[in-house]
């Protein structure tokens, strides 16, 4: 039941931080999102289809805890022999890594260039109205992006 909790707790924390993250996109000046979306779900597709996942278990090696000396009140002591741990055993898609670069190719291909923009200052996000970004904008320096709860995004370019 702890490990549920650990895990619960875990993930929520992580769903959180992804909120704080700066907002990474496929972006190509004037594309509808829609579309842009549509495209990155294609290029996932015939990425997977293409590199598939290849999961391969894998192990962490043993660690050895050492003999240890216990002495009681009484000035009588043993020794506990020491003994191995056994590594934690865990699974890796080796194929995660290309798949990702085929993907970026992909959507290069399409015209598409992978682009990470930053979140909006909070003094910013609130004097804009709510609303979600529909055809990609021209970005530059000062571009930000706002995250509404919907998870749907807005991207903004500041005025000096």
């Amino acid at each position: 039941m702890r490990d549920r909790h650990v895990a619960f707790t875990l993930i929520a924390g992580l769903l959180i931080l992804a909120g704080c993250a700066p907002l990474t996109i496929y972006h190509r000046e004037g594309v509808a999102v829609t579309r842009m979306e549509t495209d990155a779900l294609s290029c996932e597709i015939s990425t997977l289809q293409a590199v598939p996942v290849a999961n391969q278990l894998r192990r962490d090696p043993p660690r050895y805890i050492p003999a240890r000396r216990y002495c009681d009140a009484n000035g009588q002591c043993y020794t506990r022999g020491g003994y191995y741990i056994p590594g934690e055993v865990y699974t890796v898609d080796v194929n995660a890594d290309l798949r990702r670069r085929a993907e970026v190719q992909c959507m290069a291909d399409k015209g598409y260039t992978r682009v990470t923009v930053p979140n909006c200052p909070a003094n910013i996000s609130s004097k804009v109205p709510v609303g979600a970004t529909e055809v990609l904008p021209r970005l530059s320096p000062r571009s930000c992006a706002i995250r509404n709860r919907d998870k749907t995004w807005q991207i903004v370019t500041r005025v000096r």
